[in-house]
């Protein structure tokens, strides 16, 4: 006696169901990417700012006090003279630092590492000072490239690097290439991209001032991470891992990255949060090899190399686990398949 079978669910039932979905999913969709981009712009502000105060206890005391008027702009780190506050900048410890000196206040900032805050820091410094009648001397102490001096040009390099990323993952992946080649072919692919990047970057428009090779690998490293990360979950879950990837980095690693600002200019959590993405993390890394001669730039750079490692990884295990389904499968048919 057979069993009846199944009742094929009618197409005109299925088609307003997907025209509904998309209806919904659509502005929901783009509900978030407003919020994901216009919320860090909206609500920039400092929020704890690494900022530095020198001279002596007595003669600080009072413009700490203002300072901290401010509630939770600022990070006040102490500091004995202006050497050491010059130091603490260089090191990228803090944005910037208030010197007191018997000629009056002395402004260091630091403009390479954020041409807002360092903007930020001279107008309230100044308008401080001008409070109490006295004039503030502001020196940068790392200045931004001539030729961008409002960091623009970084800024924009955001996107882009993560497009190439996605677009190596992506074709990694629809292509076909699996475990070894797959893993060698994004190597290689950000590597290139890594050159070609340092080269207009570096070379020919001038906003980077660091070691040449070492931007290069920054910006290679930066990209290997998305694309890593796109092929590894691809590898894993199949092709959806590719929007999931794309998606993450897109709607909140390019707005969270703080590129524009800095991270501290950002509504919590998105600055942290990027700063564990690769735009944020490939941003502060490429700030700290180009105009900081590497300093601060473990963390980021632990994000991204963990980043590659875990995406690569993923590939890999990928192909093992794919390889090991098929050689399963003939073996399992050969099982049930009857004898003659």
């Amino acid at each position: 006696m057979s069993t009846p079978s199944a009742t094929p669910r009618p197409r005109h039932t299925a088609a307003p169901r997907r025209l509904i979905a998309i209806v919904v999913l659509v502005p929901v969709l783009a509900a978030l990417a407003l919020w994901a981009f216009a919320w860090p712009a909206a609500r920039t502000a400092p929020r704890d700012l690494p900022l530095g105060v020198a001279g002596p206890a007595a003669a600080t005391a009072q413009v700490e006090q203002r300072l901290e008027r401010n509630e939770g702009a600022f990070d006040l780190h102490r500091y004995a003279d202006e050497t050491a506050a010059r130091e603490a900048v260089e090191d990228r410890t803090v944005y910037g630092a208030v010197v007191v000196t018997p000629e009056g206040p002395k402004l260091l900032t630091a403009s390479a590492a954020s041409p807002v805050v360092a903007q930020l820091l001279q107008q309230a410094v100044t308008q401080q000072a001008a409070a109490e009648g006295t004039q503030v001397k502001t020196v940068d102490v790392v200045p931004a490239p001539e030729n961008d001096p409002r960091g623009a040009a970084l800024n924009a390099s955001v996107l882009p690097l993560a497009l190439a990323g996605m677009a190596a993952g992506a074709a990694v992946t629809l292509l076909g290439l699996r475990g070894i080649r797959a893993a060698s072919a994004l190597v290689v692919a950000a590597a290139l991209i890594g050159v070609v990047a340092a080269a207009i970057a570096h070379s020919w428009l001038g906003v980077l001032t660091g070691d040449w090779w070492a931007e290069a690998g920054v910006l290679a490293l930066a990209t290997l991470a998305v694309s890593a990360g796109v092929a590894g979950l691809a590898a894993l879950v199949g092709t959806a891992g590719i929007g999931i990837v794309a998606g993450t980095v897109m709607l909140f690693g390019n707005p969270f990255s703080g590129a524009a600002s800095a991270p501290q200019m950002l509504p919590e959590p998105a600055g942290a949060i990027g700063q564990w993405l690769p735009p944020g993390a490939g941003t502060t890394l490429l700030r700290s090899v180009s105009f900081f001669d590497g300093a601060a730039a473990t963390g980021p750079a632990l994000t991204l190399a963990w980043w590659a490692a875990l995406g690569l990884s993923a590939v890999l295990l990928g192909a093992a686990l794919k390889a090991r389904r098929t050689t399963t499968e003939p073996a399992t048919d050969r099982e049930l398949a009857p004898v003659g």
